[in-house]
């Protein structure tokens, strides 16, 4: 059955005294879309986790769909990554999918159960099986089961779909801690679609890992640590 308590603000990226701006949450019973100003940056990636993270409940695991096959099968999630970023690893689910039907029917099917607190799903390329019909019916799934659907673009201009909101999502340098020690990670985001409401809004937002809130830095520093883990070597990539 569903629970209607579930429906809560899940982020709000934007806070009401950033540039005249009203609050923007990302609604928990609906789909959200972060795509890659650039195709290889994990900035997109990231934020869409940090929001989703927030938006479940406590116990309620987080389901991250991605392709076993590809760019993104020599791309591995890194824990101590996630964790610096304030990211529980053993909260998330990983499904890595043979195909990307099988990532779409998977990823509905999570979201119509609706035991998860959050849906995320990474989509590279074009993604032509992706249209406005499928859209709609992940959207539909996400009304009726309450859960909240990240999906991550990478690779791919902006297209009409179901999504509540639409968010271009780069990476941005951090303000430097004392010492000149690197500082958290900061996002570049701009706001591309929001039903019903205003769009438009572009911004930095710095993401405070102790306080889990976003808030706007004041200039630019070192980059960014990532959460991603790229080859056999464990380097890490740009987030």
């Amino acid at each position: 059955m569903f629970d209607s308590s579930r429906l809560k603000r899940a982020a709000s990226l934007v806070q009401p005294s950033l540039e005249g701006w009203p609050d923007v949450p990302l609604q928990q019973d609906g789909v959200h879309e972060f795509y890659a100003t650039q195709s290889g940056d994990g900035a997109a990636l990231a934020l869409a986790l940090l929001c989703a993270i927030q938006g479940r409940k406590a116990g309620e695991p987080l389901l991250w769909l991605r392709l076993a096959k590809g760019k993104q099968s020599r791309q591995r999630p890194y824990a101590p990554g996630l964790a610096e970023m304030g990211l529980d690893p053993a909260a998330m689910v990983l499904m890595r999918l043979p195909d990307f039907q099988s990532l779409l029917r998977a990823g509905i099917d999570c979201v119509r159960h609706g035991s998860a607190g959050a849906v995320v799903m990474e989509m590279d390329g074009r993604a032509p099986a992706f249209d406005l019909t499928a859209s709609r019916r992940l959207a539909l799934a996400a009304e009726q089961s309450g859960t909240m659907v990240m999906i991550v673009r990478s690779g791919a201009d902006p297209a009409p779909s179901a999504a509540l909101t639409r968010w271009q999502v780069a990476s941005a340098p951090s303000v430097p801690l004392p010492a000149n020690a690197p500082g958290g990670p900061v996002f570049e985001v701009t706001l591309l679609r929001r039903r019903g409401g205003r769009d438009g809004l572009k911004l930095q937002l710095e993401w405070d890992r102790e306080r889990g809130t976003f808030s706007a830095p004041l200039s630019g520093g070192r980059p960014a640590l990532p959460a991603v883990r790229t080859g056999d070597a464990g380097r890490r990539s740009a987030a």
